[in-house]
């Protein structure tokens, strides 16, 4: 532990993350790249729950756009994030990583109800949580279920896996002159709209003073990095 910058994170991980190079569903072999590296970190003492976005299966926001009611398609978004929830969980005990999957929404067949305290319980004995669900109502994001959980659970940042190295000015992808940030601070991340999260997660970690880190998930090493307190990525904080 005395090697480890934190001692309890939650990882923020994208459903594209999920998909690897599909565009759509679930890659074994994409999630157990990331796991393998969960549960190394896991194993030296780090105390670890993640949020699992939906978005390689269903997206909420999208298909209220196109006319679905709002609240039925949040309620499908976070059926998602549990399928996705246990495709990981599967993935991390097949390489002995003991797991617990908790839900804001009940259904006990397939994972435990989201408690606090029993979820910082599983954490002091070692046991990587992964929420699902999301904060188990709609209209709100699974960044904003991140933020929350994070500060339920004390964690002391919040880590966001990503497909980019860190935060730029604009879309790397699209623009080769965009700027990388090495950190920003949570107003200027809500006024320049850089898109690290929502605008409730942010000003919900703004408020609790909770970093946010934002780093490459698929470069390997990097969450060790991150967690031992190397120089990775964007860090989000305050002044």
């Amino acid at each position: 532990m005395d090697k480890l910058r934190y001692s309890r994170v939650l990882i923020k991980l994208s459903g594209e993350a999920l998909a690897g190079d599909q565009q759509f569903g679930i890659e074994p072999r994409a999630i157990s790249k990331f796991c393998r590296e969960i549960a190394d970190v896991s194993a030296t003492g780090l105390q670890v729950a993640l949020v699992i976005g939906g978005g390689n299966i269903f997206r909420g926001m999208s298909a209220s756009a196109k006319g679905m009611d709002r609240s039925s398609a949040d309620y499908m978004g976070m059926l998602a994030t549990v399928m996705n929830a246990m495709a990981v969980q599967d993935a991390l005990e097949k390489i002995g990583c003991d797991t617990r999957v908790m839900s804001a929404i009940p259904m006990q067949a397939v994972a435990e109800p989201y408690i606090r305290r029993r979820a910082v319980r599983h954490l002091e004995k070692g046991r990587v949580v992964i929420c699902a669900a999301g904060t188990g109502n709609p209209f709100f994001t699974t960044d904003t279920a991140a933020a929350l959980r994070a500060m339920e659970l004390k964690a002391e940042a919040i880590i966001k896996a990503t497909k980019v190295d860190g935060v730029y000015d604009k879309d790397p992808v699209k623009h080769s002159d965009a700027v990388k940030y090495d950190s920003v601070t949570y107003l200027e991340t809500l006024e320049k709209r850089l898109g690290v999260m929502d605008s409730t997660a942010i000003s919900l970690a703004m408020d609790n003073e909770l970093p946010i880190i934002v780093f490459n998930l698929f470069e390997e090493g990097n969450i060790e990095r991150v967690v031992k307190g190397e120089k990775l990525g964007t860090i989000v904080q305050g002044e």
